[in-house]
């Protein structure tokens, strides 16, 4: 008979490992039959079973280079000792989602692709995690998911695209997007505009400036869910199938040496690095989503007011659009994150003894990374390009529970005038095309919230119209959904709580003024909470069109964008975990 005690030959004892419920003993000879089926070996049966996660598809250019990482992190899991085993899930990708029904899918794509991973982690009992991610909801998603399951994970980044070149300068898909603001004025042609876009994207990888993707890869190294220097490469770059490599290698130690798990890592501390990353580099308002919804799978409370307190802190350093000047493959030129996250911890910004998935602490991480001169990527501390950070948090009469706007690259921090009233994006983007809005107005879209939509889309397409129209900034927009990463001017979106369940935005009226101060932090509209009142007693709740199918089950599930759109109760009503069963 085969040995089926737990301690085999190859040094692994799997009594403590999941895998064990499904390759030891005799009652798990059906469960090998399978995996002898698949070409495995016995030893590699009797290793740990290391899930290799990823978002691959053909849907986009950010998704298209995961499948070949994959290998290389499979190769890194093989070398070390363990079995992988490869699988894939959905992603929902912004750029082609963007700007009709398809963006109501996106950020409900999170919590699938969250869902989906753990389910295939628990139901083939997988004792370890590589998440590679390469898209805005992927990457937090991925993350979430480990702090779900807690068995030893590392996470990984597909990597940022190259940039585009058009008429001498550098472009990116927001440059596209802006286009077809400028084409709806006139002031480029139909051929421009398709030089453009065939230029625009010129390789794989996710969209380059410091928009959601770039962001939330910002804060995989920052939480210490990520090896150091492995957000940085652009995707085509061969170095990425090195870390990678490393990666694999990297779970397995995570494994032997029994963490640190996902969980010993991500602490309150280390969320506080990562909004501090946020905020440094400029980041996408995004991350106000995504944080609360990674802490909230620790059982950790860090809603949008707590975010916006750490950025209230921290100096604005890196000068990446769509606020400033440069893309992600600038920043890794000069030495990546790893240089603002070593500015920042040399400057008292971030918590040093924070352990990571190397098994040491950020500090010893960043140990040797040194400021690089003669380049004004990324700023120092003494000369910040702003003394706080890229993105403000907003609270008042109009937003009890919050708002979120992102200050990088705006002149003017105080915005006031008469609103304009849209309910729902498509209306809004119409009549900014056929320029039917007045400079100084305030236009408010809404019903567009997690629930309301449902999905809280992103409003790229009406933002980077007025931009293209040259009214970015001399316009106010305000929304209870979201902006894209790639979204500049003053735009304040999250304002909670949303229209669908009543909140103030959906009792606002066409010519009520509207004061929104960054400085301050407040967003208020000039009416009476007697008048509010009046007005929401007369308010009825309105029906989607989404009455069945996944957005349903989302809008009823889904909590409020100021704990991070989750859409179950989160660690804190846990009585087992995965990894521990």
């Amino acid at each position: 008979m085969s040995d089926f005690k737990n301690q085999h030959p190859d040094g692994w004892d799997k009594s403590k490992l999941v895998s064990r419920y499904v390759t030891e003993g005799a009652k798990s000879a059906p469960h090998r039959s399978y995996y002898y089926a698949m070409g495995m070996s016995e030893k590699q049966i009797h290793q740990p079973l290391v899930g290799v996660a990823t978002c691959w598809n053909e849907a986009a250019p950010c998704n298209i280079a995961l499948g070949r990482q994959a290998q290389a992190a499979k190769k890194g899991v093989d070398k070390a000792g363990a079995t992988p085993r490869e699988f894939t899930t959905i992603t929902v990708t912004d750029g082609i989602a963007m700007g009709h029904e398809g963006m109501r899918s996106s950020l409900v794509s999170r919590e699938v692709i969250a869902d989906s991973v753990e389910l295939t982690m628990r139901g083939h009992c997988y004792d370890a995690l590589v998440g590679l991610a390469g898209c805005d909801k992927s990457l937090p998603g991925m993350m979430m998911v480990m702090l779900r399951l807690n068995v030893p994970s590392v996470f990984m980044y597909g990597g940022t695209i190259l940039p585009g070149r058009y008429k001498g300068k550098d472009v990116d898909v927001v440059n596209v997007f802006e286009a077809v603001g400028q084409h709806a004025c006139g002031s480029i042609s139909d051929e421009d505009l398709h030089e453009l876009e065939s230029v625009a994207c010129p390789s794989a990888g996710a969209c380059g400036g410091q928009f959601t993707a770039n962001t939330m890869a910002c804060v995989s190294e920052a939480i210490g869910l990520a090896l150091p220097n492995s957000a940085g490469a652009p995707a085509p770059y061969e170095s990425r199938d090195e870390y990678a490599f490393a990666s694999g290698q990297a779970v397995v130690e995570l494994i032997k040496n029994g963490g640190p798990r996902p969980r010993d890592i991500v602490t309150r501390k280390s969320l506080e690095n990562a909004a501090a990353i946020v905020a440094a580099t400029g980041g996408s308002t995004n991350a106000v989503l995504h944080l609360p919804a990674i802490a909230h799978e620790v059982g950790i409370d860090f809603d949008l007011f707590e975010v916006s307190e750490i950025f209230k802190k921290i100096p604005y350093l890196a000068n990446l659009r769509p606020g400033g000047r440069y893309v992600a493959k600038d920043l890794y030129d000069v030495g990546g994150i790893g240089v603002v996250l070593k500015e920042l911890l040399d400057n008292g910004y971030i918590h040093g003894d924070c352990i990571t998935v190397t098994g040491k602490t950020i500090a010893e991480n960043l140990e040797g990374v040194k400021f690089p001169e003669d380049q004004d990527v990324i700023y120092p501390v003494k000369k910040p390009i702003y003394p706080t950070g890229g993105v403000v948090g907003l609270k008042g009469n109009l937003a009890p529970d919050g708002a979120i706007v992102k200050i990088a690259g705006l002149e003017e921090l105080v915005f006031e005038g008469p609103a304009r009233v849209f309910d729902g994006e498509e209306a809004c983007f119409e009549a900014v095309q056929n320029r039917e809005y007045e400079e100084g107005e305030v236009l408010v879209i809404r019903y567009e919230g997690p629930k309301g939509g449902p999905g809280m889309r992103e409003m790229l397409s009406t933002t980077a119209a007025l931009y293209g129209q040259g009214t970015g900034g001399k316009v106010a927009l305000i929304t209870d959904g979201r902006f894209s990463g790639g979204t500049r001017g003053f735009c304040i979106g999250h304002v909670g709580p949303e229209a669908a369940v009543g909140g103030p935005i959906a009792l606002i009226k066409d010519g009520d003024i509207i004061r929104i101060d960054a400085n301050d932090g407040t967003m208020e509209v000039k009416l009476s909470d007697e008048e509010l009142e009046v007005r929401r007693k007369e308010w009825k709740p309105r029906k989607t069109n989404y009455q069945s199918g996944a957005l349903y089950k989302y809008a009823q599930l889904v909590g409020s964008a100021r704990t991070g759109a989750v859409t179950h109760p989160g660690a804190k009503e846990e009585t087992h975990v995965f990894v521990d069963l």
